[in-house]
């Protein structure tokens, strides 16, 4: 139901927070999102146009929509997407952000702040060289460290860097990680490996984010500025930066949860960890979309089912991070 200038879900939760997947393609192949041969691509003609995905902003941004965060497959590799994000930022989306690997960064931090995007997320979840280019299976870890610095010189602030903690795999960079929000203004985030899609075949590698606070015993919990975050916050004393554990499969936040995704292909999702989508293709062409979204929306469960060993088989890349 609609209630003043807010949606509600039939838990009483305030639904405020789009993700949209604007590409399933990505020039990375990371371990945990995709097989190494990669996925087979949508069409062309089965992805919205930017013009559908404004329109369907615009429907969300009337019903109470306040923050938009651009995901992918890696949203930077389709073409236009400089311009597109001017469109939607001229809608008067409140807060409008992007979650990218960083590997074109440096070239699109200007460009991308120019045309009104807030801030960046940046997926990292390695400083080494050798170990980034193993995880991401090709990609230069020195691009996304320039580019996170561009990030910072054009004003895309707070950077805040997505660290999926891998057991065996990163979990010795624990440390690094955090004494590098010492002297930096970056906020890292360790976010525990969830059994979605091709990483459900690595759920040995699966660690507790809580982990890092054992590991890091220097730091400190601070208070959240936003309310609606999932990250758990901590800083060590004295530093720049801060460090924040998202804890989904450990502690999930199911009833604090405001967001809905929108797929490249059409398709609302309500919940990461529950496959059931929702076509709202039809809804475009017809012109009823606020309507359709506010039925899909009392849909939205009341939490995940991974508890029960119910997993989500459809790949990271077509669903949006």
């Amino acid at each position: 139901m609609r209630i003043g200038d807010f949606m509600k879900d039939n838990w009483g939760r305030t639904i405020d927070y789009l993700r949209i997947s604007v590409t399933d393609r990505c020039n990375l192949r990371c371990q945990y999102c995709m097989p190494e041969e990669g996925i087979e691509k949508a069409g062309h003609h089965d992805i919205l146009s930017f013009e559908e995905i404004i329109q369907v902003a615009q429907a969300f941004l009337n019903l109470g929509i306040r923050k938009i965060r651009i995901t992918g497959g890696e949203p930077t590799v389709r073409k236009g997407i400089v311009p597109f994000i001017h469109e939607l930022k001229s809608t008067g989306v409140e807060e409008l952000t992007m979650t990218t690997n960083g590997q074109s960064l440096v070239e699109l931090a200007k460009p991308l702040k120019d045309a009104g995007l807030d801030r960046i997320n940046v997926s990292l979840d390695t400083l080494h060289p050798d170990k980034y280019k193993e995880i991401s299976r090709g990609g230069d870890v020195t691009k996304v460290l320039r580019g996170i610095e561009k990030a910072l010189e054009v004003g895309l602030t707070p950077v805040k860097v997505n660290a999926v903690l891998m057991k065996g795999i990163n979990d010795e960079e624990i440390e690094e990680l955090c004494a590098w929000t010492v002297d930096h203004p970056i906020h890292v985030r360790f976010i525990e490996l969830m059994p979605i899609g091709h990483a459900r075949e690595m759920k040995d590698r699966f660690m507790p984010v809580e982990e890092v606070l054992k590991i890091v015993p220097t730091a400190v919990p601070i208070s959240k500025e936003d309310p609606s975050s999932v990250a758990s916050l901590y800083k060590i004393p004295g530093a720049m930066g801060t460090i924040g554990l998202i804890q989904p499969l450990s502690n999930h936040f199911c009833g604090d949860c405001n967001r809905v995704r929108l797929h490249a292909n059409g398709n609302i999702q309500l919940c990461l960890h529950n496959q059931k989508t929702f076509s709202i293709r039809d809804a475009i062409k017809e012109g009823n979309l606020e309507e359709t979204l506010q039925d899909i929306l009392l849909q939205k469960p009341e939490g995940h089912k991974l508890a029960q060993g119910i997993q989500v088989s459809t790949n990271m890349s077509k669903i949006g991070g």
